[in-house]
This record gives structure tokens, sequence and C-alpha cells, in this order.
């Protein structure tokens, strides 16, 4: 297809899982034909080293800074846009660059400073593994980018702007004339959603495989961009540390390998995932901070009681070197990491995207530690505690609420959004989804929460709860109960980068509490107690880069 079509060209687009997905793939992984294997090996054009995979890929490597200038398929080239090649962060400036032929592999190793990375080329495959070893901070970010031709792979997704002229938000947020919005950080997608993020053409499909991202931080329900397309070319991303809506501190060490896959259209083989690929031809390649699979260990736990059967549950392991995660089993809680880096980690059980429980992990080289039943306790789940009312549920996301689905993939100011107002009466059938996912304060503070109390709990205190899952500028809520109002509760730690609106709600899990005494409720039982929540804070802009917060749940106590 020419660089040079009128138009979009709209195609498959793969941003999923599973290896149901990835069905059988010509020339996708390890086990792909290697009928021209003959021609496998490099050459030296004076500018940059030219391997030739022995499939159908050819690329370029530049001997000067180690960025990838040419990735060939089938006589078509489809790197680079805009003068630019494909590289770490925005490319490394002057490398020294090495090239090495052990056997069927092919390994550029690249050296900036403290920083390595290397790309490794197999004989008859048509991908390239890449791996990172960043040291230290003297590059501000992890991140590879492959930058694609344009024309190659037009589409109108959520993560691109080809149709969206109008800049609604800094200079990566765009609304098209529908009102549409569209950012290359709309993914939609957490970590753990996806392995592979790309497109298809026809007969071509080109595809990032991400890493087990153990030197990554954020966790499984990290959200960052991933790919981005517009009229002058498209991106597909492999994000370790961005410093955008982070939790964590950077983590240190190589990271990889992630992968850089042609196919003939279909979804990259499986065998690449990172939970299945297996490396042994890179054991002895003498990449910096390559540990083997015999270097690593496994954590298994035989189950985990005390969970809501209702919610996925999800095991992580976390220190500061390395982080971990897998699902725990919906009928009894058993899990299983493996590739574990020798360790001792914290070890965290989460209700959907809430932590309930933590202990601790000690994994070995080559070993399994095996754990005991783990038992959540009731207390840790906010869920169990009795409530009078209840609005949403404790799970560590805004699910369910007022325009939450669509924050993943689209600016607060999208036309599709419900109004950011409106009220709330408890009682009505509708009190979660017609409260909003966000909150700002200079949007949608002073919300109404109207609500009955029998005349034994009008006689009580209670316990009022809001959790959130993020804030931005220090947002938090403040809360009147009729005439009396709450001190103006202290902002927990949250990232200080954008988060509401660039489709991520991840921060820090916080839980504000609020002691209402007897005398703030209405003795007259048939009348209506009226909750208002504002959002206080002295940072933040205006309208949706105000101060705001992303809403868990809310509930009074019994």
């Amino acid at each position: 297809m020419s660089g040079s079509a009128p138009g979009p060209v709209r195609r498959r687009t793969f941003v999923l899982g599973s290896a149901a997905a990835a069905g059988s793939v010509a020339l996708a992984g390890a086990s792909a034909s290697t009928a021209s294997a003959a021609s496998f090996g490099y050459t030296d054009d004076g500018s940059n080293y030219v391997i030739n995979t022995g499939a159908n890929l050819i690329l370029k490597v530049s001997k000067t800074n180690g960025d990838l200038t040419s990735l060939l398929y089938r006589g078509t080239e489809y790197q680079g846009y805009g003068g630019k090649n494909s590289h770490i962060e925005s490319g490394l400036g002057t490398s020294t660059v090495t090239i090495k032929q052990s056997g069927s592999t092919i390994l550029v190793s690249v050296a900036h400073g403290t920083l390595k990375h290397y790309y490794a080329a197999r004989s008859g495959e048509n991908n390239v593994y890449l791996w990172t070893n960043k040291a230290d901070t003297s590059v501000s970010a992890t991140r590879y980018i492959v930058r694609v031709k344009a024309g190659k792979f037009l589409n109108d997704e959520p993560d691109s702007y080809t149709y969206a002229p109008t800049t609604i938000e800094s200079a990566d947020v765009f609304a098209k004339s529908d009102g549409q919005t569209r950012s290359k950080h709309y993914s939609k997608h957490r970590v753990a959603d996806y392995d592979y993020i790309g497109w298809s053409a026809g007969n071509v499909g080109l595809w990032m495989v991400r890493s087990n991202h153990e030197k990554a931080s954020g966790g499984p329900f990290y959200r960052s961009l991933l790919r981005h397309q517009s009229a002058d070319g498209g991106g597909l991303y492999e994000i370790l540390y961005y410093g955008e809506n982070q939790t964590e501190a950077q983590r240190f060490g190589l990271q990889g390998p992630y992968v850089i896959a042609f196919t003939d259209g279909g979804a990259p083989s499986s065998s690449l995932y990172h939970g299945n690929l297996a490396t042994p031809w890179a054991d002895s390649l003498g990449i910096s901070g390559y540990v083997a699979a015999g270097g690593r260990g496994r954590v298994a736990g035989v189950g985990i009681s005390g969970r809501d059967t209702a919610y996925a549950y999800t095991v992580g392991l976390a220190n500061s070197a390395a982080q971990y995660w897998g699902s725990a089993g919906s009928s009894d809680g058993y899990f299983s990491i493996g590739g574990v880096l020798p360790g001792t980690y914290t070890l965290t059980v989460f209700k959907g995207e809430l932590a309930v429980h933590t202990t601790s992990a000690t994994v070995a080289a080559g070993g399994t530690t095996t754990l005991n039943t783990i038992t959540v306790p009731s207390s840790n789940d906010p869920s169990n505690g009795k409530a009078i009312w209840r609005i949403g549920d404790w799970d560590g996301t805004p699910s369910g609420f007022k325009n939450a689905a669509l924050m993943t993939y689209a600016h607060p100011s999208d036309a599709r959004a419900a109004a950011w107002k409106g009220n709330v009466v408890i009682g009505s059938g509708s009190e979660t989804s017609a409260f909003p996912a966000y909150i700002w304060k200079d949007v949608n503070s002073g919300l109404l929460v109207y609500f009955k109390l029998s005349a034994a709990q009008a006689a009580a205190a209670h316990t009022l709860r809001i959790g959130v899952t993020t804030a931005y500028a220090n947002g938090r809520p403040r809360v009147t109960v009729n005439d009396w109002v709450s001190a103006i509760p202290s902002p927990p730690s949250q990232p200080s980068t954008r988060s509401l609106t660039v489709g991520s709600y991840r921060g820090n899990n916080h839980t504000f509490t609020y002691s209402v005494p007897a005398a703030a409720w209405l003795t007259d039982t048939g009348q209506y107690n009226v909750l208002k929540i504002d959002v206080v804070s002295g940072s933040g802009t205006t309208a949706y880069l105000s101060a705001g917060t992303s809403i868990d749940a809310l509930d009074l106590l019994a």
C-alpha cells in the first residue's frame, strides 16, 4: 500500500492478550519458515549494520547512535517518519555500536554512557528482539518507539489523531469535528491486559510484543501510551518508565526481550508472548544484566480464602529491583508466578485493583516458593463494612460510575460523555450509574447525595467513607452534611502529573473517613438528609485540569 494514500484505511487492530487470538501465523515466531535462511547474515554499508534475517526482513542499525534506521519487510520500507528513526527515547546520540554473529543469532550492542541497548535477529525469523539496560537516571525515561511510515496502517481508533484537527489539551489531546477526542494516551489497556500492540493491513502485520515489565514501575494496572497514529506516521511503544502518573520509583537493570514482529497480517505468534518466550539462545550472548531461566525462581500459592468471588483477584510481587504478577484462580485462588529474579518481595493480593492483603515471599534461583493458603482478613476489604447505604463497590476502580468506562479512552470533554453534573438520591436504583466517576473543583464540585435515615440511625454518629483511586493537583473531598461541615482532609500521596485527562484513574487508592456526629442528622425521618461533596485544593488550573479526584466507592456505615 502506498504511503500517499489519500484517506484512512480501516484495518483490523489487535490489542489483545490471548493465545487464541494469535492463531496460526506464518513467519511470526521461532518456527517461521527458514526457506531463505541461506542469506542470513550482516554487512556494513559504512553508516549502518545491515542484517538480513534470511526470512522476509532486512533491518539496519546506525553505527553512530544505535538507531534502528530501516525495517524492510518483503521489499517495503516501514521504518521512520518526519526524518526520525526508531530508538530509545528520542535517540541516544553518539554511541558505541558493535555487532557479532553467534551461530543463528546476530546481536547488535549499543553503549551510551551507562545505558546499554541490544538488538538481536534470528535466522529465518521476521522478528527483532530488543533488550534495554538502564543503570541510572542519565536517560530520563525508558521508552522505545518504533516509528512507522505514514499511510501504512492508518486508522481512526482512540489512540489515533488522524482526523482530530483541534488541540484541546497540551499538545497531545485532540478533538474531531464530531466532538470525539483522540490522543496517543488513549490505549484503553492496563499493562496486564495485553501482550502485543500494533496494526494489520492486508497481508502485513506489524506488532510490538511487550516484555514482562519486571523492571517497569506501576504494577499490573498501570496505564500508559502504547501506540499512536496520524497522517504523519505511527508509533509503537514499549514503555517501562515514562514519568507520567507513576506510583513507584523507577527500577533499573536489564529489561527484555520485547519484540518487533512482522507477520502475514495475523497476530504475532503466542510463542513470543512474555509468558511463553524462551530465549536459551541468548544465554551466552554476553548481554549485560541478563539472567537465564535457570537463575530465576517461582512463587506458587495453593489458594486464597476470604475472597469475594464476584471479583477477579491478582497477586503481585514487588521490591525495589523487580515486579511481577499473576491471576488467582476463580475457584480457589491458586496462583503461580514464574521467571522471578531471586530476592525477597512484598506479596500483595488485589481484589480488582484494591490491595486487600500483603505479606512477603522469598525467591531462590531454580526453586519454587510454595505458600500455604493466604487468608484475607474480613476487615481488610471495606466492602465487608455494614453500610446504611453504599454507592459503587470497593474494588480500587471507578467501575460502574458515570463515564468510567469511557475515560480510559477519551477526554472528559468528549461529546460521548454524559453530563458530569447531577445529583443522586439513595433508593433510586441508579445511585452508582448516576454518580460521576471523577469530580473536579472547577467542573462538578458540590455534588449532592440525598438520603433518609430511620429514627434509630439518626440518633447515632456514623462514619462516612469516600474511597479514591487517584487525584490531580491534590484534589480531595470535603463534605457537608446538612449544616455540619467537615475539616479539610490532608492530601494523600498521589502522582503529580496528569491522569484523569489522559486515560488513567490509576494512582494510590486512599480512603477518606469522616466522623459525622448525631447532631448533624435531621430528626424528621420523612425528610432527606443532604450530603454535599466539594473538591478542595489550592492547586490546579481550570476546567478538567483543575484539582480533581477519581472515585472508588462511598458509603455511610451503620
